[in-house]
C-alpha cells in the first residue's frame, strides 16, 4: 500500500504510547484515524488534539478484551468512513512482575484478555472485509518480548510470543491465498511509553495482586521502569511502522541488537541456567 493519503486507520490503545505516535505518523500522511482506547477521558483529548491539528478524527472507547465492544469499533467505524484500510491491533497492558508460578490468576486473565485477545478480537472484527476488499494492512504490536523472555513477566511474555505466532500464521494464510491484504507485527525494545505503570487501568471486576516482596521480581520491575524511561520515543516505530506498511515489511524492530538480546536469551534457556534479559 504506497498511497496512505485519504486512508482509514483504525488503531487501539491510541490515546497514548505507540497508539498515539501511531495516529500522529499516520494524520502527517493525510489518513483519517478511527482512535480506541479504555481510557475515555485521554481518548478524547488525543482526538481533539489530532483534529486541530488537520486530522480527520473518530474516537470511540473500547475495551478490546471485550469481543462485543470490538464489533461496536468496527461498526462504527464502517458507519463513519466506509471501508477500513490499516487495522492496528495495538493496546497493551504489563501485568505485575512475579514468578511465573506466582502469577495471580487475576493477572493472567487481564494481561491475556487485553494483550492476546485484543489482537484476536481486533483480527476477528476487522480481517473479514479487509480480505473481501482484497486490500489492507493488519499491524499487531507484540514486543522484543516476543522473540526471548522478560523473567518474572510471564503473562506478558506469553501473550507477546502469541501475538508474533498468530501474526506468522496470518502472514502465511494471506500469502498462500495471493492476497493483497499484508501483516507486520512489531517488536520494539524499550520506548517511551506507560508500560512501567503497573496496574494501570486494572479492570475493576478483578481484584488487584499485591506488590510482590520477591528481591529478583522487584529487581526485574526496576529495570523495566528504568527501561522505558530511558527508551527511544514511540515515534521511531511509528516511522518504522509506515515503512512497513508501504513496503509490505512483516517484522518491525526499533533496535536489532535488543532484538538479538533476545533471540540469545531463549538459547541461554537450552544450553545453560545464565539468565538474560532480552530488553537491555
Amino acid at each position: 500500500m504506497e498511497d496512505l493519503g485519504g486512508k482509514v486507520a483504525v488503531v487501539t490503545g491510541g490515546a497514548s504510547g505507540i497508539g498515539r505516535a501511531l495516529a500522529e505518523r499516520f494524520a502527517t500522511e493525510g489518513m483519517r484515524l478511527v482512535l480506541a482506547d479504555v481510557e475515555a477521558a485521554a481518548l478524547e483529548v488525543a482526538g481533539k488534539e489530532l483534529a486541530e491539528g488537520g486530522a480527520e478524527v473518530l474516537v470511540v472507547p473500547t475495551d478490546v478484551s471485550d469481543a462485543a465492544s470490538v464489533d461496536e469499533l468496527a461498526r462504527r467505524a464502517s458507519d463513519r468512513f466506509g471501508a477500513v484500510h490499516i487495522v492496528c491491533n495495538n493496546a497493551g497492558v504489563g501485568g505485575h512482575p512475579s514468578a511465573s508460578w506466582d502469577a495471580p490468576t487475576a493477572d493472567w486473565e487481564w494481561v491475556v484478555g487485553v494483550n492476546l485477545w485484543g489482537v484476536i478480537n481486533g483480527v476477528r472484527s476487522f480481517v473479514p472485509a479487509l480480505v473481501e476488499a482484497d486490500e489492507g494492512h493488519v499491524v499487531n504490536t507484540a514486543s522484543s518480548a516476543g522473540l526471548g523472555p522478560i523473567p518474572f513477566m510471564a503473562p506478558y511474555t506469553a501473550t507477546k510470543h502469541a501475538i508474533v505466532g498468530l501474526s506468522e500464521a496470518m502472514f502465511h494464510e494471506l500469502a498462500l491465498r495471493g492476497s493483497n491484504v499484508h501483516v507486520s507485527v512489531l517488536c520494539p525494545g524499550f520506548l517511551r511509553t506507560r508500560l512501567g505503570e503497573i496496574g494501570r487501568n486494572w479492570p475493576a471486576h478483578l481484584e488487584a495482586p499485591e506488590r510482590t516482596e520477591d528481591p529478583a521480581a522487584q529487581f526485574v520491575e526496576g529495570f523495566i521502569v528504568n527501561g522505558v524511561a530511558e527508551g527511544a520515543p514511540p515515534s521511531v516505530l511509528a516511522d518504522g511502522v509506515v515503512d512497513a506498511i508501504t513496503t509490505n515489511r512483516f517484522m518491525v524492530l526499533t533496535d536489532e541488537d535488543q532484538a538479538a538480546a533476545a533471540m540469545k536469551s531463549r538459547a541461554g534457556t537450552v544450553e545453560g541456567r545464565d539468565p538474560v534479559l532480552p530488553l537491555g
